[in-house]
């Protein structure tokens, strides 16, 4: 059958100017490699644990029924655990949609949303999606959120701002100090969000809390997901923990069964396998301090790095070395013209990382082509 396209059709026009979200590459193509290293999406690279794929198996059966909207036993499971309102605690499809949902009930038309640049990609199409402006705060030298610059650009339109820690795609983390001191100086009426995809990687002693923050000031919401260190990304399920009023309003701009049954389940027993879950976490970590020790040893600015990945800053090399990586047996996330993103990986990916990115210092410094990405991205 032929497709249609819009034609008369009427969208609206505020669409074209939204580009699609790229999501990590997903299928090999580097020819002649045999295995292939998925290093693009920040996932966990460990399959969900026996006692979550059993809880999961125990409710096939019953996935013609909606989902409990409310998901009461994950909530309360989560109000307990941090020790708040379960009126607090409100789902989404993944934390993407609760972000959104944050998005949606603060800010519309002709309102204003800031948030580092550059940081998670959705941030921006999320803001123009809802109708509002998307502001972007450039990153600091040292690839980190500028938060005196961030309190230059707010104006009477600012309703949203958008606080990542640890940054997505960079790794750069927040001091719990700095921040509060920021929000000293924030309008009260103006919501901060501070989005902890990756909380459980970050070892930073003093690094923002995000639930102390929320605890201290009645404008802060914290954002949380079970896709990373929980391995659940496949099932999308996140969550927020905001003001009362303001988790009301979620609720009313949220997708309706949203978080299905299976994700409410697999999600309940990630956190009763908590301890367990840890040591694959811990291993992780470990991983990505070896692989950024030693790259640094060969001579590479790797930025601080909290996350479950890093930060090659590559400049205008950046597409080329994506590809060259590619050759080498590794998907990684690439950024045109700014850096690249490489997820920490299973057993074996840390020393191909290693390996591969020496391919990069070989081929440039024979070809000539990465002398920009020499000046940005080596110590020399």
């Amino acid at each position: 059958m032929k497709g249609h396209d819009v034609g008369e059709l009427r969208v609206r026009k505020e669409l074209s100017a939204i580009p699609d979200y790229k999501a990590g590459k997903t299928a090999p193509s580097a020819i002649g490699v045999k295995d292939m290293f998925k290093l693009s999406s920040n996932e966990n690279p460990f399959g969900p644990l026996p006692s979550v794929v059993d809880a999961i198996a125990g409710h096939l059966g019953s996935i013609n029924r909606y989902p409990e909207m409310a998901a009461s036993a994950l909530t309360a499971a989560v109000a307990e655990r941090y020790e708040v309102d379960p009126a607090a605690v409100v789902f989404g499809s993944g934390s993407v949609e609760v972000v959104s949902q944050l998005i949606r009930a603060t800010a519309g038309s002709g309102d204003e949303v800031l948030f580092a640049w550059r940081s998670f990609e959705a941030y921006p199409l999320l803001v123009l999606a809802a109708g509002a402006t998307p502001v972007r705060v450039p990153l600091n030298d040292d690839f980190g959120h500028d938060l005196e610059g961030f309190l230059e650009r707010i104006t009477d339109r600012t309703r949203l701002i958008l606080l990542c820690n640890p940054n997505n795609p960079t790794g750069t983390t927040l001091g719990h100090e700095e921040v509060e001191r920021f929000l000293d100086r924030v309008p009260s009426d103006i919501a901060v969000v501070i989005d902890e995809a990756y909380v459980q990687f970050n070892r930073r002693p003093d690094t923002a809390d995000g639930i102390r923050l929320y605890r201290k000031f009645p404008n802060v919401a914290v954002a949380h997901t079970f896709s990373k260190a929980y391995g659940l990304a496949g099932l999308r399920v996140g969550y927020a923990i905001a003001p009362v009023g303001l988790a009301s309003a979620l609720r009313k701009v949220a997708l309706p069964f949203g978080v299905t049954q299976l994700a409410q389940i697999a999600a309940l027993a990630s956190l009763k396998a908590e301890s367990e879950l840890g040591e694959r976490v811990d291993w992780l970590v470990g991983e990505r301090i070896a692989v950024v020790d030693a790259l640094r040893r060969k001579g590479w600015r790797v930025p601080e790095t909290e996350g479950n990945f890093l930060w090659l800053p590559l400049g205008a090399a950046t597409s080329e070395a994506a590809q060259i990586l590619e050759e080498q047996g590794i998907l990684i996330r690439p950024f045109p013209g700014e850096g690249l993103r490489i997820s920490i990986g299973g057993p074996g990916a840390a020393e191909l990382i290693v390996d591969a990115v020496e391919v990069l210092v070989e081929k440039g410094h024979t070809g000539g082509a990465f002398e920009h990405a020499a000046k940005e991205g080596l110590q020399r």
